[in-house]
């Protein structure tokens, strides 16, 4: 069994940051691709970001320039440095972990970017 924790999400000010962390446990071979998703309410799940072991990132046209996603495969998280919020992002954000080529899931961090 595999379990995804996340942290770091909560309530910013238009132009805040905030860094979202999210570690995997259990029982863990290789992890492959890992990443961000969101979604707002009324919204589908889009993907934020994402991030091979060996470091190549995908990043959401909207997010390009302001969001980094990192990983630290000893550790096995991944980081994703929001920058310049907008109120646009608001949102619950999952982070997945691809291990062998079964997706799991976070729980799901809420991140709310208003005055």
């Amino acid at each position: 069994q595999v379990q995804l924790v996340e942290s770091g999400g909560g309530l910013v000010q238009p132009g805040g940051s905030l860094t979202l962390s999210c570690a995997a446990s259990g029982s863990i071979f290789r992890i492959n691709a890992m990443g961000w998703y969101r979604q707002a309410p009324g919204k589908q799940r889009e993907l934020v970001a994402s991030i091979m072991p060996g470091g190549s990132t995908n990043y959401a046209d909207s997010v390009k320039g302001r969001f980094t996603i990192s990983r630290d495969n000893a550790k096995n998280t991944v980081y994703l440095q929001m920058n310049s919020l907008k109120p646009e992002d608001t949102a619950v954000y999952y982070c997945y972990a691809v291990i062998r080529t079964v997706p799991n899931w976070g729980q799901g961090t809420q991140v709310t970017v208003s005055s």
